[in-house]
């Protein structure tokens, strides 16, 4: 009974010799690595611009109020033609019609119901070019179709860049390549070098506007209202050392 007692002992010291063996061996490879944030940033300018409108008209019939969208319609065709834009690059859509009413109150102020006042028409269009330039400069001199008598109402161009992808791939390999730099740095201070990456993760890609004070966003950025485009983009990277 002795015998196998001790025996019983033994094993258990081996066990736990294994175990705190194996425990130590990871934690000291858990710590033989060094962990960095390399950045990657780039400033592009936008090469397609998106602008767009939206015509209006109120009249006491729908006729009367298509004849108004129509004549005005024209007049921004012709406005456009006449500056440069192609006929493919701009897009009208269909008319929305609603009813218009207003409240009807009775000699001692309570609520009586509402009259039919007329019927208001809208129209959009949208100009999609990768002549920015030129787009640009129609959508400041918009001024100029409300003085023949259009009644318009014209939004801010958003800003894109057809190379996007490509743009992203140069930032990863910044990033990555300022990643290393920090990580040999940090090894030759403590006397070793770098081996091989352990495990890498990319962070959020944001576009910002140049020269902006815009703040970046968890889920990333994605600015349209800046011709003149700043590109971010983080890689963390875990290098073995040797």
């Amino acid at each position: 009974m002795k015998n196998s007692k001790y025996l019983l002992l033994g094993l258990a010291a081996v066990v736990c010799a294994v175990v705190l063996g194996r425990a130590y061996t990871y934690k000291y490879r858990a710590q033989d690595t060094v962990v960095v944030t390399g950045l990657g940033e780039t400033e592009f300018t936008s090469d397609l611009i998106v602008w767009s409108g939206t015509l209006t008209a109120e009249a006491q019939n729908v006729a009367a109020g298509y004849a108004e969208i129509e004549a005005s319609k024209r007049k921004v065709q012709e406005y456009l033609a006449a500056k440069g834009v192609a006929v493919e690059n701009v897009v009208f859509e269909f008319v929305n019609v609603d009813k218009q009413y207003a409240p009807v109150y009775n000699a001692n102020g309570s609520w009586a119901g509402q009259r039919f006042t007329g019927y208001q028409l809208r129209q959009r269009f949208t100009v999609e070019s990768t002549d920015v330039e030129r787009v640009e400069t129609v959508s400041r001199e918009i001024s100029s179709l409300i003085a023949q008598g259009v009644s318009i109402e014209a939004y801010a161009p958003d800003y894109y860049y057809t190379k996007l992808d490509d743009v992203k791939m140069g930032l990863i390999e910044k990033a990555s390549a300022d990643a290393r730099l920090r990580a040999e740095k940090i090894a030759a201070n403590a006397g070793t070098k770098i081996g091989k990456v352990a495990s890498a993760r990319m962070g959020v890609f944001q576009i910002t506007g140049a020269n902006s004070n815009e703040e970046f966003s968890a889920g990333g950025s994605f600015n349209t209202s800046s011709r003149m485009k700043k590109a971010r983009i983080t890689m963390r990277i875990e290098y073995r050392v040797k």
